[in-house]
């Protein structure tokens, strides 16, 4: 039988790090030098001297000398593959009600709940995906306020979210993810608390959603726009941030004094809006606005009728042109006879009562 020859096992870690690619290259350019002196077994290359070997070739030749000759140690390094927290069941018949699915979850949390005490973990986050008769699928992701193992917490988690939950197709398949974390350490100081059951604020967020819509509860973000009341709803976030101050902060003398447009006579509108707080109409008030020289000279709605005495405007206001979301609008400032502040715009629907100044 012919001794094996000589080559260099491939990597068996991608990516090469550069220590690496070096050692790589160092040790083909080591062959390539024992090839061209005749050495092409391991043989010929364990029958070699080991301090001739050094002292030509260096420490890399040694290393592979001690390979050849049975004499290099390496200790293995045990690396556990990730343990993943899934369970899934597949149903026999489709089901239709919500009472065996619960059965089912309130089981999988049970085991779950037991493969993460017994490595000292709690679950920071589920996953719930339902498969329907069509192949079609449902994913729900709930993040755990405070990371629990507590069997009866996760299960109203679910429990009130799926109270609330339809769907057009039979259910065949559910499938319970659980996301692991180390158990939280928290140290308050003498006067800080934390929430006394954050779980309790989370099962009624996810009633509200439940009732209103996902799209309906959470937090309002004022949108980088002119356009009035263009706000976004984002998911409720459970990190508390800091109060405002320097510039933000309440100023020491007091707000500023309200003054009316019969006072200012012709006066700045910039520093109208910005002093005069106005109190805004959530829902517009449709108006019938009398126009005299393309400006208002009567307002009337429900609750406001009466001449004008003075206003300023127009200050038109559009944005999104360039898409269907595109909107143009001209506002108003109007005080009316019996000594009321409005602020009126109109657009594309007719007139409409934004507010009343304070």
């Amino acid at each position: 039988m012919s001794a094996p020859a000589l080559s260099i096992a491939p990597a068996v870690l991608p990516p090469h790090t550069p220590k690496q690619i070096e050692r790589a290259k160092e040790r083909e350019r080591i062959l390539s030098i024992l090839h061209q002196w005749g050495i092409h077994t391991l043989g010929q290359l364990a029958a070699l001297s080991r301090d001739d070997l050094a002292a030509r070739l260096g420490m890399r030749a040694v290393e592979m000398w001690e390979r050849a000759n049975g004499q290099a140690e390496r200790i293995l390094k045990l690396v556990s593959p990730p343990e993943s927290f899934i369970e899934s069941f597949e149903f026999e018949n489709e089901i239709e009600t919500v009472e065996p699915l619960l059965f089912i979850l309130r089981r999988f949390l049970q085991q779950l709940a037991t493969r993460l005490n017994a490595i000292y973990l709690v679950a920071k986050e589920l996953r719930l995906r339902i498969t329907f008769a069509d192949k079609s699928q449902y994913d729900r992701i709930f993040k755990i306020p405070q990371p629990t193992n507590n069997e009866d917490i996760l299960f109203r988690m679910l429990h009130t979210h799926l109270e609330n939950f339809t769907s057009k197709h039979p259910i065949t398949a559910i499938e319970l993810e659980a996301q692991p974390s180390r158990s939280v350490r928290q140290q308050f100081g003498l006067f800080e608390t934390a929430l006394r059951d954050p779980v309790q604020l989370h099962e009624t967020l996810a009633r509200l959603v439940g009732l209103l819509g996902a799209d309906r509860v959470g937090t309002p973000i004022l949108e980088e726009t002119h356009q009035p009341d263009a706000f976004r709803m984002e998911p409720f976030a459970w990190e508390f941030r800091p109060s405002r101050t320097g510039i933000f902060a309440r100023e020491e003398n007091g707000p500023h004094p309200t003054v009316s447009l019969r006072e200012r006579g012709t006066c700045d509108s910039t520093a109208v809006r910005g002093c005069i707080p106005l109190r805004r109409f959530r829902k517009r008030k449709m108006a019938t606005v009398l126009l005299e020289h393309n400006h208002p000279i009567h307002v009337r709605t429900s609750e406001i009728d009466g001449s004008t005495i003075a206003e300023e405007g127009p200050f038109p206001l559009s944005g999104n042109w360039w898409d269907e979301r595109a909107w143009a609008q001209v506002e108003w400032d109007v005080e009316i006879e019996n000594g009321v502040l409005a602020r009126c715009h109109c657009d594309q629907d007719g007139w409409a009562i934004d507010g009343i100044y304070d």
